[in-house]
């Protein structure tokens, strides 16, 4: 996969990448924690009939920089709105899934300007307790990934779906696995110290929230709060676990592309 780079406000190099029409509407896509830009491959056909598709690897992820130290939501969206700036982008639709889901919160009350259409998947305000957390941090620093991963796609997806859809879930284990431990940390402590309750009021962009019924992770309600808290929000339910947009591709994109267009 072809990818161009940017260089954030700290110094930071972020991996992204721009796929369908140069003239249709920019929809950029964020994407979780442990997962690459290539997590978004199960939607890329159907979204670049309508939009140029802008995908970027989260710091510490997939090709782009992993700083040591820990990292923070604010500058989580500060990656994303200086991605625009280097691209000469004032506004665009936003989708992002899970800390994706967490940059968007961020972007719709600190830089709403920036955001057309805004898509929270499978996402949270508050994701405690920060102990939790901090024992990820420790346990992937001392240990690596690999000891995460079963773990991890244990509650991203509902029981069976591993077992009967090998050739989705495959792609998603080798982006686990390839991860950089130190950016991975970083940007768990992100999440770790990562309260926006106290501003998903202030979000009034126009939203769409997408969430898992068997999601662990973050519930429906945690995507109630969140279309409660906002101004003009519905909510998608899928049946899914927490990385809806791969058990469930087609009724993903299509609720995306249907909301936006």
């Amino acid at each position: 996969m072809e990818k161009s780079f940017f260089i954030a406000g700290d110094g930071c190099r972020i991996a992204y990448r721009l796929d369908g029409p140069a003239e249709a509407p920019v929809l950029l896509l964020s994407n979780s924690l442990g997962t690459d830009m290539g997590m978004w491959t199960p939607q890329m056909d159907a979204w670049i009939r309508d939009f140029r598709v802008l995908r970027y690897d989260g710091r510490g992820h997939g090709a782009s920089a992993c700083p040591a130290g820990a990292y923070s939501i604010d500058r989580l969206g500060r990656d994303a709105a200086e991605l625009l700036d280097a691209l000469g982008l004032a506004a665009v639709h936003f989708c992002g899934l899970s800390k994706g889901g967490m940059v968007g919160q961020w972007l719709a009350h600190r830089a709403p300007e920036r955001l057309r259409g805004l898509v929270l998947a499978n996402t949270s305000a508050y994701m405690g307790p920060p102990s939790g957390w901090q024992a990820r941090i420790e346990g992937v620093l001392a240990d690596g990934m690999a000891p995460l991963a079963d773990a991890s796609l244990g509650r991203w997806f509902t029981p069976g779906f591993p077992a009967t859809n090998p050739g989705a879930v495959a792609p998603i284990r080798a982006m686990l696995l390839a991860n950089d431990p130190a950016g991975y940390a970083g940007c768990c402590a992100a999440i770790r110290d990562m309260d926006q309750r106290p501003t998903a009021g202030l979000n009034h962009s126009r939203t769409l929230i997408i969430a898992g019924s068997e999601d662990p992770s973050t519930t429906i309600a945690d995507a109630e709060f969140l279309q409660n808290q906002a101004r003009d929000a519905r909510l998608h339910i899928l049946p899914a676990a927490h990385l809806s947009n791969v058990e469930c591709p087609a009724d993903f994109a299509a609720a995306v592309a249907g909301f936006l267009t």
